[in-house]
């Protein structure tokens, strides 16, 4: 069976259960299940973590068999849960999660960085989700190396050893140095291997750019600044456009390898405050993407040059700093006539978290997230953070999201 034929076959939901399911449905949620059923697509998402074994698996060193196992069970709570796309994250930490010739595979499977696990879990993942009629995007941090600062915890041939002028400390972590053109070619090899060799359906990247600030650090690229930032008026635009040229280089390379395959990206949920942008969001948030991790989110989406869109709205609406009821419609307004989708990332972790103030104690506050976000047409869907929570739902939240809003299985927006 062709790729195409494989796409077409695993994405024949039948909807028409749906028209049942709402008349038992009354008020916002009915109106809300009414909208969705009007658009057969829909982005119904969940993201599964590698790293630090946060979601799967859920601890080094397991056999190939229980590894599997493992990972089949979360494809089935999201068909259970009635989504449609699992973002697997295959490289967390400059490693991988398949044969790469690039790097070594992940510490996170066997303990060992470079150690053969026996199987291929993005492999495995791909067919599986498919097979259950699931979306696989693979989900990939493009910077990271590690979570230390030791490059001699390393394998032996990684790439950061290996060339260990691409590599900066920075807040107890190692990341390579965005502003070298080598990295930058090196970090799109290594993440499109998986594009050419699988049949995923996006590749997916997450809030990670240059690193969140730490107080009291500096991130020591001056010698790439100095070498390749004079054109610029200063240090930020060049870092900003480093991140620019990683984004719509791996865009066009993604297009030429196979333009069925969708490239997203999920940021930190605010752009610019209007305090500091008028074109800026209601917001008093203490991180600005533009500002502080040098990524022009607002630009790469009015300029077309991703495919999609989950800023990461972690926040209880009517939070004074951030409020979830005013980042949606800026970020409505942000993608209107782009042709860019945009999906809504959603704090599901917080939901029932004894340390999150009340709004996350009440079970409803997810499935009125959803209610807020259907009064704008440019939401195409939410992702959930993250898997684990999936399963275990500590208060109900996700299956009250389930019940107002996904009363059957529909296709992932395409």
């Amino acid at each position: 069976m062709t790729r195409r034929m494989r796409q077409i076959t695993r994405r024949g939901f039948v909807t028409a259960a749906g028209t049942l399911a709402a008349l038992a449905m009354t008020g916002e949620a009915a109106a809300a299940s009414a909208r969705r059923r009007s658009c057969p697509q829909e982005f119904r998402g969940m993201w599964l973590a590698t790293v630090a074994n946060r979601d799967w698996p859920s601890r080094t060193g397991l056999s190939a068999a229980q590894q599997r196992a493992e990972l089949l069970a979360y494809l089935d709570r999201a068909v259970a849960r009635r989504l449609n796309t699992v973002v697997f994250q295959v490289r967390p930490t400059a490693d991988a999660m398949w044969p790469s010739p690039y790097e070594p595979w992940s510490a996170y499977l066997t303990g060992v960085q470079g150690r053969n696990p026996g199987w291929d879990p993005l492999g495995t993942a791909v067919a599986e989700a498919h097979a259950r009629g699931l979306e696989l995007h693979a989900w990939f941090n493009p910077y990271r190396v590690a979570t230390h600062t030791d490059v001699s915890r390393l394998a032996p041939n990684h790439p950061a050893r290996r060339n260990p002028e691409w590599v900066l400390p920075y807040g107890g972590k190692l990341y390579y140095n965005p502003g070298l053109p080598e990295v930058r070619a090196f970090v799109q090899d290594a993440m499109l291997d998986a594009v050419e060799r699988y049949d995923i359906d996006a590749v997916h990247w997450d809030d990670y750019f240059y690193p969140y600030p730490v107080a009291g650090e500096v991130f020591d690229d001056d010698a790439a600044y100095e070498e390749y930032g004079a054109d610029f008026p200063d240090r930020a635009a060049w870092r900003r456009n480093n991140i620019d040229l990683l984004v719509r280089e791996t865009a066009a390379r993604i297009r030429r390898i196979d333009s069925r395959v969708r490239f997203g990206i999920s940021p930190f949920g605010v752009w610019r405050n209007a305090a500091t942008d008028p074109l800026g969001s209601d917001t008093r948030a203490g991180v600005q993407t533009y500002d502080d991790l040098y990524a022009d989110t607002r630009t790469w989406v009015r300029r077309g040059w991703i495919d999609y869109i989950v800023p990461q709205l972690y926040w209880h609406i009517g939070l004074a700093v951030a409020d979830y009821a005013k980042l949606v419609p800026w970020w409505a307004k942000t993608v209107r006539g782009t042709g860019v989708d945009l999906y809504i990332g959603e704090a599901l972790y917080k939901a029932g978290d004894p340390a999150q103030p009340a709004p996350w104690q009440d079970p409803a506050e997810l499935s009125r997230h959803l209610t807020l976000a259907c009064g704008h047409p440019e939401v195409r869907g939410h992702c959930f953070f993250a898997a684990k929570e999936i399963v275990t739902d500590r208060i109900g939240a996700m299956a009250r999201v389930v019940a107002d809003h996904y009363p059957t299985r529909i296709r992932a927006p395409r």
